[in-house]
């Protein structure tokens, strides 16, 4: 049952025109104006941030849009802050729509004396008052397990095989699906099974965070359209170093598929210089004009899944309906194979 008339929707500073296409597409779907809430979210001087909402939210089933992507501190207190502002103005219900979730990288301890900051979000989360978290591609699946809430975590796999069953319509048979790593295995399996393509796996061993020293490939990639699915690519070190080796083992095109394009210092010159033919990014992380402009990159929309992910949270109905094709594809229709 629905608790109020209309889900109200309310951004921070992270993904503004992110959250702008969730209200237009969600409008689409009710037939009746969805908006943003009229709110402020600022700076002090000192910058700290203030935030203020202008309208009345008493009893509403309240939806903060808000990656906490670079800068990470940043756009995490902003998100902390409204949905106290939120708790404070007695909202029913307060979903955190996070489309990319920062410090996802440290969810366990690799080394002594080292911090699991993921769980420590995750109290920060839960104690803000938020109920429910709304997220795509956690970088590790256990992260649903540090929140005492319930976490619906979206999968881009389902929006990618759509897209590569339309690009590569006449040569699927070429296709390969590449996994990065051996840890990211299981999603690649996944993806490959949806399109029914093989799998390979570049096997890759790092010296220390940031730096590969050597890489082999498990499989034969001789004269395969190759596609690396990762969940996320910070500055595409390891990520154009694939496409290296799996050109010099005979691979004829590397493209890839990457949710949360972080593509922080190096990373946009490295994939504009590398043997990759496309990157495929979504839009969970706000592009900076340099990404616009790199024609090996496109990003693809996310605003039609967390929409109606959204409204089916609202309306009490299943969210993981949304990973099966027949309900993705009247979502994504006519925006594949440009």
């Amino acid at each position: 049952m629905s608790i109020t008339p209309a889900p109200k929707l309310i951004s921070g500073n992270a993904n503004l025109p992110l959250a702008k296409a969730i209200t237009r597409r969600m409008t689409l779907h009710r037939g009746a104006p969805i908006g943003l809430v009229d709110a402020r979210v600022e700076r002090f001087n000192d910058q700290e941030i203030f935030v203020e909402v202008f309208e009345n939210v008493r009893g509403e089933d309240m939806f903060i849009i808000q990656p906490t992507s670079n800068p990470a501190n940043d756009n995490l207190m902003e998100l902390l802050i409204m949905a106290d502002a939120l708790r404070r103005s007695s909202a029913q219900r307060i979903t955190a729509v996070i489309p990319y979730f920062g410090y996802a990288r440290q969810d366990r301890r690799t080394k002594a004396r080292t911090p699991i900051s993921a769980k420590l979000v995750a109290n920060m989360i839960v104690e803000a008052g938020i109920e429910r978290v709304l997220t795509m591609d956690l970088h590790a699946a256990q992260i649903q397990g540090f929140f005492d809430i319930p976490v619906d975590n979206l999968y881009a796999s389902p929006v990618f095989a759509l897209d590569i069953l339309t690009l590569f319509r006449d040569r699927m048979d070429e296709v390969m699906v590449v996994s990065p790593d051996v840890g990211g295995v299981a999603r690649a399996r996944e993806l490959a099974k949806r399109i029914e393509a093989p799998l390979a796996i570049v096997d890759k061993r790092r010296e220390k965070a940031g730096e590969v020293s050597e890489m082999t490939v498990i499989g034969d990639v001789t004269d395969r359209v190759c596609i690396i699915i990762d969940d996320m690519c910070d500055t595409a070190g390891t990520l154009c170093k694939a496409a290296d080796i799996l050109i010099e083992n005979g691979a004829s095109e590397v493209h890839a598929y990457t949710t949360h394009g972080v593509l922080s210092g190096p990373a946009v010159e490295r994939i504009t210089n590398s043997k990759l033919n496309s990157m495929v990014i979504t839009d969970t992380i706000a592009a900076t004009e340099a990404v616009k402009a790199t024609p090996n990159i496109r990003i693809i929309p996310t605003a039609p899944v967390f929409a109606q992910a959204m409204l089916n949270i609202w309306n009490g109905t299943s969210v993981s309906s949304l990973f099966e094709t027949p309900t993705l594809e009247p979502i994504y229709e006519g925006q594949f194979g440009k």
